[in-house]
């Protein structure tokens, strides 16, 4: 139904940014900021709070590393654990900071960490108290497994017609993922973005900015939002996903108000491109 709620996968990541930005509207927080600010012990030099944004920070992919260095698979991995394992052993970057873009879920791992250190609130609280609870998305949550260890969010993901997903011990990260959320929900946060509900219109702004000269018009990134600037009068701001079964389409033209919404659990379905998606719709 409209209210059963879904695994967001990447489509979390635009949360994510919106939490920062509250933190950065509030004066905690400068997206200009150095990382090691906030985390002294990170092994890596040069990165601000921007490049994490925008996927311009190099680092290496936390899901690949801890599939090797990551001991147990029984105990979940938290994202404090994701620092502590670059810590250990100092994994070379994918590049210099601000090199290129790279798409990396490390980034907003590392963005949900340094949201719960600035607020002294855990992550998943955060975002019910500052987002959820404002825009009056009611079938939202945060799945961490580290606080519950079995998932008893209702709607299951399908890699295959038989086989459940696996609730792996990635799940214990969240920030690049882990948002369970309704259509209708995402249609309430749709809806504050074009108030100044949740964030500043000036920030929002920045966010819906392309922010890479070495990437197309038609295929750019902000601030946690993929973005299609090539028709100015009718920019998309939108985010896509997968994970584990799930297969989230969140797409906003926001010069002509109009917001496409999918949220799948198997991976068996056709796949579209988000131009496909709103040529069909």
């Amino acid at each position: 139904t409209m209210e059963s709620a879904f695994q967001l996968a990447s489509v979390s990541k635009p949360i994510t940014a919106i939490a920062v930005m509250i933190l950065k509207d509030e004066g905690k927080i400068g997206f200009d900021d150095s990382v090691k600010k906030y985390i002294p012990e990170l092994p890596y030099s040069g990165i601000t709070i921007r490049h994490l944004l925008t996927h311009r920070s190099g680092l290496p992919n936390y899901m690949y590393f801890a599939e090797t260095d990551w001991p147990n698979k029984d105990i979940p991995l938290k994202n404090k654990d994701v620092i502590d394992l670059m810590v250990k052993n100092q994994y070379k970057p994918y590049n210099l900071p601000d090199r290129r873009y790279n798409y990396c879920n490390t980034n907003f791992a590392l963005l949900a960490y340094i949201v719960e250190k600035i607020s002294g609130m855990k992550f998943e609280d955060f975002v019910q108290k500052r987002i959820f609870n404002p825009c009056k998305m009611v079938n939202s949550v945060i799945y961490n497994k580290n606080t519950n260890p079995e998932n008893t969010c209702p709607v299951v993901g399908y890699p295959t017609s038989r086989s459940e997903a696996e609730n792996t011990f990635l799940n214990g990260v969240v920030g690049d993922k882990g948002v369970y959320c309704s259509a209708y929900d995402l249609l309430m946060l749709d809806q504050a973005l074009y108030t100044d509900q949740l964030v500043k219109p000036e920030t929002l702004k920045e966010a819906f900015t392309p922010q890479h000269k070495d990437l197309h018009a038609n295929d750019n990134y902000g601030l946690g939002f993929r973005l299609d600037v090539s028709d100015p009068l009718n920019p998309a701001v939108y985010h896509t996903g997968w994970w584990k079964g799930f297969r989230t389409y969140f797409i906003r033209e926001v010069g002509e108000k109009r917001t496409i919404i999918i949220l799948c659990n198997t991976m068996r379905s056709s796949r579209f491109s988000t131009r496909e998606l709103r040529e069909r719709f």
